[in-house]
């Protein structure tokens, strides 16, 4: 029977209780040549993959029954614990104060009217912190690449108070972080999240030095993301909308990845690659009619670890967006993280 419950329904519902999990983890073992035979073991780089959570996040309800809830988390760290998957990752803590950053996306109307519609905003900016250490960690080079199982999500945060379950745009803030901080010149955002990436576009639609490619269905909400719009101005062409087929699967979203983000990341040639990991376009969401298998997510994890090898020495900052099938989006976060593993 089809779910009831739509993100429309809840747009404009946003209260919010807090507080803050740090999973047990650690770093993967190095492969060291044998002092006897140097030559024949030589010493191969380790991946070390960073891993970001907090339990403020179970902390964060919007509404009974809401489907961005707290057991989203709760289901990628059993998982996560059963696979052994959370031992293999780095864990990072949330260190870095986002205020700054913040407001080099956000408005301060905006960020007045998060603080007024959560019941703590200190939720919402926890969630950017994480996000921007790990970013700070992978640019640094202390960690290869890394993921943030965060809430709330981030990617329709534009500057109109909270919006499809995001209050402040988690990616759009790491971008302006890693130039700010790094002085990179190129970021590459790559989203595919069922729903369209609103907030991110707004972002930079006018920015050249910030590549964003989604791919999504454009008849559900927010019902944006039309292929028309590339961008403006300067940005013009740095905006790439894939709208996806009803029922796509691994083979429509796999396609649009090698046909179109390759060739353009591939001309744009990143610093850093920012992945939105929406899982709502896995197969038995609830709010989604996408049919994506966890093969899908690991296909999807290894062309964009390809083209951060080939541009910009593997570094990668993952985080999470959508997935309210609690077991599914569990299954394909595991999923994910082991192919980051594998560097």
């Amino acid at each position: 029977m089809k779910n009831s419950f739509s993100r429309r329904n809840f747009i404009n519902t946003t209260a919010t209780i807090g507080t803050g999990v740090c999973t047990q983890s650690i770093l993967l073992s190095e492969n060291k040549p044998s002092s006897e035979f140097p030559n024949i073991n030589p010493k191969k780089k380790v991946i070390k993959t960073g891993f970001h959570t907090d339990v403020k996040y179970l902390k964060h309800l919007i509404g009974k029954g809401h489907p961005e809830s707290p057991e989203r988390l709760k289901a990628i760290h059993q998982q996560l614990k059963i696979s052994g998957t959370a031992k293999l990752t780095t864990p990072i803590k949330a260190k870095i104060d986002p205020l700054p950053y913040i407001s080099q996306v956000h408005s301060d109307e905006h960020i007045q009217r998060v603080k007024h519609a959560a019941l703590d905003e200190s939720i919402c900016s926890t969630a950017v912190s994480g996000v921007l250490s790990a970013v700070n960690k992978v640019c640094s080079g202390e960690l290869t690449n890394a993921f943030c199982a965060i809430r709330p999500p981030g990617h329709h945060a534009a500057n109109n108070g909270p919006y499809g379950f995001c209050f402040y745009n988690n990616i759009a803030i790491a971008a302006k972080y890693a130039q700010s901080k790094f002085k990179l010149k190129k970021i590459l955002t790559v989203d595919w999240d069922y729903h369209h990436g609103d907030g991110t576009e707004w972002a930079f639609y006018d920015d050249p030095s910030v590549l964003c490619f989604s791919t999504h269905a454009l008849y559900a909400f927010p019902f944006s993301g039309s292929p028309n719009r590339t961008g403006v101005g300067k940005g013009k062409g740095f905006n790439i909308n894939v709208a996806l087929p009803r029922k796509a699967t691994d083979k429509d979203i796999i396609t649009a990845f090698k046909n179109k983000l390759i060739p353009a990341a591939d001309k744009f040639k990143p610093d850093l690659i920012l992945i939105s990991a929406g899982f709502d376009s896995r197969k038995d969401d609830r709010l989604g009619d996408f049919k994506i298998t966890d093969t899908g997510f690991e296909e999807l994890t290894k062309i964009v670890m390809e083209l951060a090898h080939k541009h910009c020495d593997s570094k990668i900052v993952s985080m999470l967006e959508g997935g309210y099938n609690t077991q599914g989006l569990a299954l394909a976060v595991d999923t994910h993280i082991k192919a980051l593993l594998k560097g």
